[in-house]
């Protein structure tokens, strides 16, 4: 068998870790199956490698950063070849140039174009275990460049689409894919299955276990997914096909702390499709938005993923300027809470549970939006953890908590 396996920053991120990875691999190996090995930067080596840029320049050139950022894993993956070497097992280490992982050149941001396996083919039938770099491609310029933050999940997949693989194991802190995070909600469930489509909700929403563009590949390629955890043996959770349609039952609830809300004035009506327009033209997306029509303008409220503040505050800057909208205000410390369950649109019984245990808790729900499967509410960053343990738990008194795929463990690392 051919098997492709992904270890996240904290499975590799001390020497007692990388040694105990390559352990993991070597029973895998030494079972007579084909090893690719994805690897992503050791715990925080990416933030710190963002912090010594900052160190310098404020405003880093995007191409200069995304040659720094990806020695993270060109560093893992040399530290976890050579783990294997002192087990006597025959490994080789590629970086994305060498593994042929080619990408556009958007850096920062990239998207896998392609896969060349050649060089990955002559190592496996050299009986090598083969330890790639995630998180990273090359352009067609040669030009090295990143995924995204959590997009070594993606390469994985990429990967074993690519090498037509029999598995597909992607390894982190937790063991598989829960009702909620456990490590702030204690009574969290794990799914023993989920759906493409119900993870990509979850995903999308904050959860942390798959990145979104990795769900969205395995689900092109329909291509099973086993979430585990590297630090224990349990079973994880299999990402695959499936269907939960009229089930009616919560599959998960996530956070997003990466989150800001602008509020913005517009004077004339016909001036919102305007702004919408230059904001899509600028690569600029709303998660949500609402619109208040008063006596003399507009307010607008929209929400957006942190990481793009400073191009958001910028754009509405230049719109002020211009008169295009009279006053703006952008506002941190907020998250977004999402509850995700096939037909939760319609399901108003689990509505009430939700808003009544936010009522209970005194939360200001700052922006609310639903869906066919999710209901997202924006709330202020202090009260997250009381609203995430209040609504898992009042949902699960309520049988609102899916109770046909998930165990409950108690050995989550």
């Amino acid at each position: 068998m051919l098997i492709v396996q992904k270890y996240g920053g904290s499975s590799v991120a001390d020497a007692e870790k990388v040694l105990n990875v390559a352990k993991r691999i070597a029973n895998v190996y030494r079972g007579g199956n084909d090893v690719v090995v994805v690897v992503s930067a050791q715990g925080n080596t990416t933030n710190d490698l963002i912090g010594k840029a900052q160190e310098i320049c404020a405003d880093c050139s995007k191409r200069e950063l995304d040659m720094l950022l990806s020695t993270g894993e060109q560093q893992s993956i040399a530290l976890v070849a050579m783990a294997l070497n002192s087990l006597g097992l025959p490994a080789v280490s590629l970086n994305a140039q060498q593994a042929g992982i080619f990408s556009d050149s958007r850096y920062g941001d990239a998207k896998i174009l392609g896969v060349s396996s050649d060089r990955i083919m002559k190592e496996l039938e050299k009986r090598n275990i083969v330890v790639t770099a995630g998180f990273q491609g090359i352009d067609e310029y040669g030009e090295v460049t990143t995924l995204g933050r959590g997009a070594s999940d993606t390469t994985a997949i990429a990967l074993a689409a690519s090498l037509n693989a029999d598995s597909c194991e992607i390894y982190t802190d937790v063991d598989g894919v829960f009702t909620a995070d456990p490590r702030i909600i204690v009574s969290a469930k794990r799914h023993k299955e989920i759906s493409y489509d119900e993870m990509l909700e979850m995903a999308s929403m904050g959860a942390k276990v798959l990145h979104n563009r990795s769900v969205e590949l395995a689900k092109k390629f329909k291509l099973a997914v086993t979430v585990k955890s590297s630090f224990n043996s349990g079973e994880g959770t299999l990402v695959t096909c499936g269907s939960s349609l009229e089930s009616k039952f919560v599959r998960g609830i996530t956070a997003d702390r990466k989150t800001f809300i602008a509020a913005l004035k517009i004077k004339r009506k016909k001036a919102l499709a305007e702004l919408m327009l230059k904001m899509f033209e600028a690569d600029i997306a709303p998660d949500i938005i609402t619109v208040t029509d008063g006596n003399a303008d507009l307010s607008v409220n929209m929400s957006f993923n942190a990481s793009s503040f400073r191009q958001v505050r910028s754009f509405f800057d230049s719109k002020q300027a211009e008169n295009t909208i009279t006053e703006v205000s952008l506002s941190e410390g907020v998250s977004k809470i999402s509850v995700i369950g096939t037909g939760i649109a319609y399901d108003t019984e689990t509505a009430a549970v939700v808003y009544e245990a936010l009522k209970e808790i005194g939360a200001e729900i700052l922006l609310s939006s639903s869906s066919e499967s999710k209901l997202s509410l924006i709330l202020k960053e202090s009260i997250v953890e009381n609203a995430l343990n209040t609504i898992h738990d009042k949902l699960d008194k309520a049988g609102k908590l899916c109770k046909k795929s998930f165990n409950r463990i108690s050995d989550i690392v």
